[in-house]
């Protein structure tokens, strides 16, 4: 196992760093420490050959002007809140918007946007790349001074472990998540449409004209969000339901899981033969098949479009300070949060 730290770029006079851990079998992941954004993850397909399996950027640049949050860490929460604004206490919390009328994946200098703190720790069968930031009281409106860490561990079983862990000295809001675009064909040279998902869920969050959840969960029986047992994107890219074609055509939603940490969520590229399982202690995942992705943009040579990438945002649902009846994402004074998200990458 191996990991080298260059300089990826400068922003306002502060150097932005590369980490890249390679590891025993092949597998190879680069991150930087703004945005705690994940820029590759290189794995081998079925004859051998190593390529890059997420959607990212070579350059800060890029990644400054970008909207669409490649490899980005999201907080303090992920998701819309609408309307933005809450209550905690009888104190009434106005957040910034940064989509039309909602308040989106924390507001437009969210933890996406926040050069990190880092250490590495190298050990005999892994190597963790740590993030840390201090998000100031009243943060993006937020209540709390919030210490926030992200570990990014690698290890010789080809799997990247993503820990998160919170503390703050108010009670606060706190919902995290990455937003890594998948695309196994390797080097983004398919789209995603034939890419087939399993996941363990039996319901999922129906969504409003904003995109927003409203509450109600539907029962994927006989639709295109029933994955139960494997299915092609593209049923829910060329779908008549609502639902699909409410999202751009595809999926923008929050799945909630029947287990955790059980091999929930399953993505195998028939054609490159990779397979990528995901396991977590969330009770949600937001599917996002990437229908919104603009096409004014490249790649790394490959013009953006739609159905390009594809996220797999373990979180609490969307929105839940709104909705009591949803996993809470209050975090009290001085309580602890963590949690835990394993993407192990194999062949079929």
């Amino acid at each position: 196992m191996n990991v080298t730290k260059a300089i990826f770029g400068e922003l306002h006079g502060q150097k932005v760093y590369s980490f890249t851990i390679s590891i025993d079998h092949g597998m190879e992941i680069t991150c930087i420490d703004f945005g705690c954004i994940i820029t590759k993850i290189q794995v081998p397909d079925q004859e051998g050959k190593i390529e890059n399996v997420v959607l990212g950027f070579d350059t800060l640049d890029e990644y400054v002007n970008d909207s669409a949050f490649f490899g980005s860490m999201i907080g303090r929460v992920a998701g819309r809140i609408h309307p933005p604004t809450f209550d905690l206490d009888g104190i009434t919390y106005n957040l910034p918007t940064n989509e039309e009328k909602n308040h989106l994946h924390g507001g437009p200098t969210g933890f996406h946007r926040v050069i990190w703190d880092s250490t590495i720790e190298e050990n005999s069968d892994e190597i963790n790349l740590k993030f840390f930031h201090l998000s100031p009281d009243g943060d993006e409106g937020y209540p709390g001074k919030l210490e926030i860490t992200v570990i990014y561990s690698l290890n010789n079983k080809n799997e990247l472990v993503i820990t998160y862990q919170g503390l703050s000295d108010k009670k606060t809001l706190l919902n995290v998540t990455n937003h890594s675009y998948f695309n196994l064909s390797g080097d983004v040279k398919r789209d995603i449409l034939d890419h087939e998902l399993t996941m363990k869920s039996d319901r999922f969050l129906e969504l409003n004209e904003a995109l927003l959840p409203t509450g109600i969960y539907i029962d994927v029986e006989n639709t295109a969000f029933d994955f139960r047992e494997g299915k092609k994107v593209r049923e829910g890219a060329q779908s008549k339901h609502i639902q699909n074609q409410l999202v751009g055509g595809g999926y923008d939603h929050p799945f909630l899981l029947n287990v955790n940490n059980q091999e929930e969520i399953c993505l195998v590229d028939p054609i490159s033969g990779r397979k990528l399982i995901v396991e977590t202690d969330q009770p949600n995942v937001v599917l996002y098949s990437s229908n919104m992705l603009e096409s004014n943009f490249q790649i790394r040579g490959v013009p953006s479009q739609k159905h390009l990438g594809i996220c797999l945002e373990t979180q609490c649902p969307p929105n839940a300070i709104h909705h009591p009846s949803f996993p809470t994402i209050v975090l009290d004074k001085n309580e602890v949060y963590q949690s835990r998200t394993r993407f192990k990458f194999s062949l079929i």
